[in-house]
């Protein structure tokens, strides 16, 4: 597989070069420059270093963005988004290792976005996009609660709100300059991929046993939607307006929960002494949401508010079998357990603005109830976020020295159930096209939250950045 998509990048390069060659060419008219394909993109060396014990390395990633776009006649166009990356440290374990390059150097190509566009399809008013492709819905910044179309991208649980781009047919009528109509269809169901690294359990629930019990190993099965036109296809439908410096829109997606469910737990004794094996049963649910949002400006000063209604098309159980700890009973022993309810629905939001001083600084703070992981009334949290920086040096450098976010997960006893991210950063314009970025994240807290888990990952981070 890797060999086609190699072979595939080659073609592409193989066709930009020829492109770019007829740039240089001085019988080259301006009609043709409208048709040539452009290639634009970036390189990103992104590394990180524990602060604690042996500074271990916690991340490796070398990255090159490639960009293509071509406007093929005056009512299409054609864009696509290539990541080839070195990511990772070397894994090798026995000698045999040492033949793999994905081991010893691990890479791999990620296709982010490859659609075609078609203006004034069948009427003026219609544009329709075909293929791979991000699509972008709310107005908050980077978590966006009404943002369900493509599945979420978590492998870097540092980058908010990265998603991935789905294979789609999107529609966009424009009913006039301020108002318009979206409707997309995706046939096929894409589940979140979950973080890597050091990161990879970051989103894993912690397993409580009974007294007693011992828990010697974990084992799981996930159940996935069938891929037929009916059951994994997701819909969204939107609409967009602009009322007196006012942009706002209502959204609804019918689709599925990226991140699975546990739904059945199977505890099976393998001694005499409390010791337990577990094969869980994940699963993903259909849903309903149901989404608002606006932003707007008041005297330099920027708003956004931003909500989304989760409304499970079923009730989703978690069953706990038992019967294998009680084979002297004559029926199975199993504990059921109401997840979510079709019949109670939970609401996420954002709110929050930004304002640009005349002195060079920047100021943006962010409230967001639930995160990106939680389901359920019950397990949403409070998350403050906020940032300032400054800029120096006719806006070559740039200091951020507040930068984090503050976390509740219980308001009775704050001591116990909190999170705090401090992460000051610093980042120099070398070139034009050159950025460096310096920073640091550091994380306290205490009880069972997403943040706390990581307090002890405390770690500096180096970034450089060559746009081209």
């Amino acid at each position: 597989m890797k060999q086609i998509y190699l072979l595939s990048v080659l073609i592409i390069f193989i066709s930009a070069s020829g492109n770019l060659k007829a740039q240089d060419s001085t019988y080259a008219s301006p009609v043709q420059d409208e048709i040539k394909l452009k290639l634009s993109g970036e390189l990103l060396t992104d590394e990180r270093v524990l602060l604690k014990d042996k500074h271990n390395w916690a991340w490796n990633e070398n990255r090159l963005t490639l960009k293509l776009g071509k406007k093929i006649t005056d009512n299409s166009k054609f864009y696509s988004e290539v990541w080839l990356r070195n990511i990772g440290l070397p894994n090798i374990s026995k000698s045999s290792d040492l033949y793999n390059k994905g081991f010893t150097d691990p890479y791999n190509i990620d296709i982010r976005e490859a659609y075609i566009q078609l203006y004034g399809f069948l009427t003026k008013n219609l544009d329709v996009t075909i293929g791979r492709q991000r699509i972008v819905w709310g107005t908050a910044d980077k978590l966006n609660p009404t943002d369900n179309l493509n599945p979420f991208d978590l492998e870097d649980i540092l980058d908010f709100g990265r998603h991935r781009g789905s294979d789609a047919m999107n529609l966009n009528y424009y009913l006039s300059n301020d108002f318009s109509l979206q409707g997309v269809f995706i046939p096929f169901f894409q589940p979140a991929n979950m973080p890597v690294g050091i990161f990879a359990n970051a989103l894993s629930p912690k397993m409580e046993l009974p007294q007693g019990m011992i828990l010697k190993n974990v084992s799981d099965t996930i159940l996935t939607p069938k891929y037929n036109l009916g059951e994994s296809s997701t819909l969204g439908l939107k609409f967009k307006g602009f009322i007196k410096g006012v942009d706002f829109s209502l959204s609804y997606v019918w689709g599925w929960d990226g991140l699975p469910f546990v739904t059945r737990n199977t505890f099976i004794p393998v001694d005499a002494l409390g010791g337990t094996n577990i094969n869980s049963q994940l699963s993903f649910a259909r849903t309903h949401i149901i989404g608002a949002d606006l932003s707007t400006s008041i005297s330099g000063i920027g708003f956004w508010a931003e909500a989304a209604a989760f409304i499970s098309e079923k009730n989703v159980i978690m069953s706990n079998d038992l019967s294998a700890l009680y084979p002297i009973l004559p029926v199975p022993v199993i504990q059921d357990s109401l997840i979510l309810s079709k019949s109670k629905p939970y609401i996420k939001f954002v709110v929050g603005g930004d304002y640009n001083f005349a002195d060079g600084s920047y100021l943006n703070m962010q409230y967001m109830h639930g995160f990106i992981h939680e389901r359920g009334n019950g397990n949403l949290n409070d998350y403050f976020f906020l940032r300032f920086d400054k800029k120096f040096f006719n806006e070559k450098l740039k200091v951020a020295p507040i930068c984090g976010g503050f976390i509740v997960t219980n308001w009775n006893n704050i001591k116990d159930n909190y999170a705090l991210v401090y992460m000051p950063e610093i980042t120099y314009q070398a070139t034009e096209n050159a950025e460096i970025n310096l920073s640091a994240l550091i994380i306290d807290g205490n009880g069972d939250n997403l943040f706390a888990n990581l307090k002890n990952y405390n770690m500096i981070l180096f970034k450089l950045k060559y746009s081209f």
